[in-house]
């Protein structure tokens, strides 16, 4: 139970955080950077009022980890995330995604001096049959929504045209990458950081709205959320399940193989006929 104490901070503390949280549909959905900026500024500097004179030595520090999330927002902001397959984009991805995870984890573990941010690949228990289903399930509802979403939307034609055994080289490999640094960040870093400060579920919508915008600018469009949307929130529920990187990564990157297969279809007809659209 949350005592009135406990209480009153975490009201005080979710409209900081929503603001947070809010500048990345401004960056990645609106694409309006400005907007992101202020909102970024108002919600770091409404926790700074929220917390001050309150924040003991011993207690995490809502301004700090929002000011981890927005650094990794903001780092993320400063390239185009339309998909490209040439050689500089794949350069640009790499780092501006790469410093997305490295930055803030820095910071938290050598500037704030504390373990916010970890990436624990393992679980301290195997995986049951309910783990093992969910990845079979994961194959089944991809191979039977992901194709009729890509085709009939369009929504394939927000990635490039795969012709060549390369560019399909290059396309498993891309999105592989940014399926795997999509567990790095929002769930290991933005989540993370945010169950300091919220209950489970709270901080599990919170990050939802993070990684639901960043998939939007990607590519994910028209319908999409009705996708993205549980496809985030069950990747949080799963990772407070299983306490696993290994496990969601794994999830992830079964579901970017049928995404991989469906784009290679989409842009080749008849190169794998296996998809039922």
């Amino acid at each position: 139970m949350i005592d009135e104490p406990g209480r009153t901070a975490l009201k005080a503390g979710i409209a900081p955080a929503l603001l947070v949280c809010a500048a990345a549909p401004a960056f990645f959905v609106l694409q309006i950077a400005w907007l992101g900026w202020v909102l970024l500024a108002l919600g770091i500097g409404a926790a700074w009022l929220t917390e001050r004179g309150r924040v003991t030595a011993s207690a995490p520090s809502l301004t700090r980890d929002l000011s981890l999330i927005a650094i990794g927002l903001l780092i993320v902001s400063i390239i185009p995330l339309a998909a490209e397959l040439d050689d500089l984009a794949m350069v640009r991805f790499t780092l501006a995604l790469g410093g997305a995870v490295a930055v803030p984890y820095v910071i938290s573990r050598f500037v704030y001096r504390d373990r916010a941010i970890g990436f624990p690949w393992r679980a301290h228990r195997p995986w049951g049959r309910l783990q093992w289903g969910w990845l079979i399930a994961v194959l089944v509802l991809g191979w039977l929504i992901l194709p009729f979403y890509f085709i009939t939307s369009g929504v394939y034609q927000n990635w490039p045209v795969v012709d060549s055994p390369e560019l399909i080289a290059r396309l498993f490999v891309g999105v592989g990458a940014v399926g795997i640094w999509d567990e790095l960040f929002f769930i290991c870093t933005v989540f993370a950081l945010l169950r300091r400060h919220f209950p489970d579920a709270v901080a599990n919508v919170l990050q939802a709205i993070v990684f639901v915008s960043f998939l939007w600018e990607l590519g994910y469009r028209e319908w999409g959320p009705v996708l993205t949307i549980p496809f985030a929130l069950l990747q949080g529920f799963i990772f407070l399940r299983t306490h696993s990187l290994g496990y969601v990564v794994t999830v992830h990157l079964l579901f970017d193989a049928v995404v991989f297969g469906v784009l290679v279809h989409a842009h080749n007809p008849g190169l794998l006929p296996i998809f039922l659209v």
